[in-house]
């Protein structure tokens, strides 16, 4: 399903604004559906070379800690088009289960027999530029050399998509959120509100998020909504 909204995407309207994300510290990121795009299908691919596939779940957090992020977002639809269930991490099942764990710069989420996975933050796309703790992958130097396609096996509509403490989606039920066809400013805070109103809506809609982190003043925001052009 989500792979099927976001090929539809960019083959309608690819080259503008998906996703625009606002951390904090200044940092500003504009991904087009393309751009956004190329690194799920990298990352999909990354995830199949590590023997993590349909059903496996992935520990994300990355989008619990730094849900502004675009690199938490991207990692949610990879995750969707590998067909593997995302998790935002914590108490439950899922997280405990997870086949690999992504982390931003914190590192040291996953236990033996969990693949480790560390993100950067680079509001860029760089990497690391201290080695990593061994075992630890640094994801953007990983991804970056995988195909721009990817090759794997797309899921099917009732496979599990989306497990947290409250909630279990599958990927048809990702279609069932209210589509956004505005610019919209997202505050991103708990991991499934900002994955539905950041990513999910937008793609069912037409629209793009301007993704703010909570952490960033109100004054701050208004700025930013209004340098976006915020519908």
């Amino acid at each position: 399903m989500f792979a099927e909204l976001l090929a539809r995407r960019v083959r309608r309207d690819g080259a503008r604004p998906l996703l625009t994300s606002y951390p904090g510290g200044g940092q500003r990121t504009e991904l087009s559906a393309i751009s956004y795009a190329n690194w799920v299908a990298k990352t999909a691919n990354l995830l199949e070379e590590l023997d993590v596939g349909p059903g496996d779940a992935v520990a994300l957090p990355v989008l619990r800690d730094h849900p502004a992020s675009w690199m938490s977002l991207a990692w949610v639809g990879a995750c969707w088009t590998a067909g593997c269930v995302a998790t935002p991490g914590g108490d439950d099942a899922a997280a405990a289960k997870a086949r690999a764990v992504v982390t931003g710069p914190e590192m040291g989420a996953a236990t033996d027999g969990q693949t480790a996975i560390a993100c950067s933050l680079h509001p860029m796309g760089l990497g690391f530029v201290d080695e990593l703790p061994a075992g630890t992958i640094d994801w953007v130097a990983e991804a970056r050399i995988q195909p721009d396609a990817y090759a794997g096996t797309f899921p099917s509509p009732d496979d599990v998509a989306w497990v947290d403490s409250a909630q279990q989606l599958s990927q048809a039920q990702l279609g069932a959120i209210e589509p956004s066809s505005a610019r919209s400013l997202v505050i991103a805070a708990d991991p499934w509100p900002t994955v539905r109103d950041a990513l999910l809506a937008p793609l069912l809609g037409g629209g793009s998020a301007v993704v703010v982190g909570a952490g960033i003043e109100s004054a701050e925001r208004a700025r930013i909504a209004a340098s976006e052009r915020v519908g």
